[in-house]
């Protein structure tokens, strides 16, 4: 039977669309590029105080990750990461209302029984009046603690993060290794109690309660036990911790480079996301780069292992970076040319508004969304066999 279709004379050709791919783990994108895009929405939301661009970077992070997480256990963290940004933000404004603010404000919002204190606890106060700028300014400064929260958390739910070990210099594999475990432990462990709390409801006993949370933490402890002997004895048959040996100068060289070059790269980071700094600033992160970089390099040579199909960094990755740094470049830029539209004032209040261009240069973080290869349906349920 010949299954050939024919189009009909006159029709139009069907529209080709560019869309990007499935994600498959030899398409994946580079975990570095995900962590990347996330600091460079983070260095945009630690040069702002304005809450209307610390919500379009929060909103951009959030759409992002809507787009392109998967139903891995880590990529179930952002969740918590939002509920940690707005505890952070709900304490930050208690702490300015109890505890009091050194800033200045002619209207009085309401005045609390304040507490007498010693002498020698000149300059704090607790309770007291609370006026509209104390409030507006813990209120701008725990959303930019919320918003860099958040950002770190879109990377935690994006970046696989065994991909991300398997991408780390040898000189960091081991302290890569910790870190991985330690970011996949509490995922691992809610996905556990989800488990059993289902289990339990399915054979029609409570799940709430102390008694159904005594029950359920003896398995979660023995499944998390049982995990690590198994973590345990294939880093043991992998040969994990075996080095090399290397001479006494070669050691001396790399503990010199890299710690050079790690201090170099904080305070070029450091003087840019500063106000002060003068033109150092540039110069010091590209020099500390490159002495970390060669550190790394030489401290590499102690490590035996050997990398399995390591990621690509391919043009998607270096599109999704680019984006990132695009977004810090917009706010750094702003703030040199407009520093007053990035940090709306408080004392007198007035009324933040929206800069165009630092928010069309927030907008470009969006750039994941649409490049980065897209996560699978979930799979199907197997059919029961008869």
């Amino acid at each position: 039977m010949d299954r050939t279709t024919h189009r009909p004379v006159g029709s139009a050709s069907p529209r080709r669309t560019v869309r990007a791919p499935e994600a498959s783990r030899f398409n994946a994108l580079h975990a570095g590029a995900w962590w990347l895009w996330a600091l460079g929405l983070a260095a945009a939301a630690s040069r702002t105080t304005n809450p209307l661009l610390l919500g379009l970077i929060v909103a951009v992070a959030g759409y992002v990750v809507a787009a392109r997480r998967t139903d891995a256990p880590w990529a179930r963290s952002y969740g918590a990461f939002v509920k940690l940004g707005l505890a952070v933000l709900a304490v930050r404004l208690l702490f300015s209302v109890f505890l009091g603010s050194p800033v200045p404000g002619a209207h009085v919002l309401f005045t609390l029984p304040e507490v007498p204190l010693p002498g020698w606890a000149a300059g704090v106060r607790i309770g007291g009046r609370v006026t509209a700028e104390q409030v507006v300014f813990a209120l701008y400064d725990g959303a930019k603690l919320a918003a860099l929260l958040i950002c770190v958390g879109a990377a935690n739910a994006l970046a696989n993060p065994v991909r991300l070990l398997k991408s780390l210099p040898g000189a960091l594999y081991e302290v890569g290794v910790a870190v991985v475990v330690a970011m996949t432990f509490a995922p691992n462990m809610v996905a556990d109690v989800a488990r059993l709390r289902t289990a339990r409801r399915l054979r029609g006993r409570s799940a709430g309660g102390v008694g159904a949370v005594l029950r359920i933490g003896l398995p979660v402890l023995e499944g998390a036990l049982e995990r690590s002997v198994a973590l345990a004895a294939s880093m043991d048959a992998r040969g994990y911790g075996r080095t090399a040996q290397v001479p006494p100068a070669v050691r001396r060289t790399t503990t010199a480079l890299t710690l050079g070059g790690l201090l170099g790269v904080c305070a070029g980071v450091y003087g840019l996301l500063a106000a002060t700094g003068g033109g150092y600033r540039p110069a010091l992160l590209a020099a500390g780069a490159v002495a970390a970089a060669a550190g790394l390099r030489l401290g590499g040579r102690r490590s035996v292992r050997t990398r399995y199909r390591p990621d690509r960094w391919g043009a998607r990755a270096w599109l999704v970076a680019a984006s990132g740094a695009a977004v810090a470049g917009a706010l750094i830029a702003a703030g040199v040319a407009d520093p007053a539209a990035l940090h709306p004032g408080v004392v007198p209040l007035e009324a933040p508004t929206l800069p165009l261009w630092p928010a069309a240069g927030v907008l470009t973080g969006l750039l994941p969304a649409f490049v980065a290869p897209a996560p699978g349906p979930p799979p199907l349920p197997e059919e029961p066999t008869p």
